[in-house]
């Protein structure tokens, strides 16, 4: 078995973690080597790859066991929930048992594009739920404009899951309370680096308690519109953009960087142990 890849950080920046990177999607093919090191220069130092089909979170796995700064999730999104079967099931049970993989999901539900069909979704979802009660593993969610049917999806196993965050949370004010009250952590992106669609978000920000902060890129998605610097290239977000994204949602919480750095890392560790 290959030996992690072990890491040195500079010790004189904030340390940050990323909950949500897509890194082995195709965009990161032909220089992923490079982007983790951009991120560990960045301070960076602890990353969780997503995984959103049986494919794809054991590419997720294989990579994170490579190197000591990168763990995994396990799932199947909701725009796949059509090809949940007993045979995926068993596929998924045996990622879910490797030690790289922190997390099931990316699973939930999505009324906004409705890829696969709602009543595929909410099966899916429902199965998956299950798996993270009996692997004791916190969830990694997905939702979009389907809170009234996700919240109660979600509150009738809350009290068995060892944790949840809801990934890249772009929703309403009410939705936050809801999933505040079920004890969930809350993803922030750059969206609310958006001046534009981000507003609302932003004016949400400060209403998230200290211990259910977290951050993520979403990489190579959601590229924040406000970076001082001409974009990347090919307008590819990735984990080194992190910080930029601390940086705007610890000014739209009044905190230091340094804190918000410290407290987000912190509590994805703890959730994701």
């Amino acid at each position: 078995m290959q030996e992690p890849h072990t890491t040195h950080f500079k010790t004189d920046i904030p340390h940050w973690a990323d909950i949500g990177v897509n890194l082995t999607d195709k965009q990161f093919r032909d220089d992923q080597d490079e982007v983790l090191e951009r991120a560990r220069s960045a301070g960076v130092n602890w990353q969780l790859l997503t995984g959103t089909n049986v494919d794809e979170s054991r590419q997720a796995m294989e990579l994170a066991s490579q190197h000591d700064d990168l763990f995994s999730t396990a799932g199947l999104h909701p725009h796949s929930a059509r090809f949940y079967s007993p045979a995926l099931e068993k596929e998924m049970r045996e990622l879910l048992s490797h030690h790289s993989v922190k997390a099931a999901g990316e699973m939930g539900l999505d009324f906004n594009r409705d890829f696969s069909p709602r009543p595929d979704q909410e099966r899916a979802f429902e199965a998956q739920l299950a798996l993270a009660v009996e692997y004791q593993l916190p969830v990694f969610l997905h939702e979009r404009d389907a809170h009234e049917r996700f919240a109660p999806i979600l509150k009738a196993y809350r009290d068995h899951l060892v944790g949840a965050v809801v990934h890249c949370f772009t929703g309403s004010r009410q939705a936050l309370f809801d999933y505040l009250d079920l004890d969930c952590h809350i993803g922030i992106t750059g969206w609310v680096c958006d001046e534009r669609r981000g507003k609302p978000l932003a004016e949400l920000v400060h209403n998230i308690p200290d211990n259910r902060l977290l951050l993520e890129t979403d990489a190579p998605y959601l590229l924040p519109r406000d970076l001082p610097e001409a974009p990347p290239k090919k307008r590819r977000n990735e984990p080194s953009l992190l910080p930029w994204i601390g940086k705007r949602v610890a000014s739209l919480r009044g905190q230091d960087v340094a804190r918000v750095a410290g407290m987000t890392s912190d509590n994805a560790r703890v959730l994701f142990r």
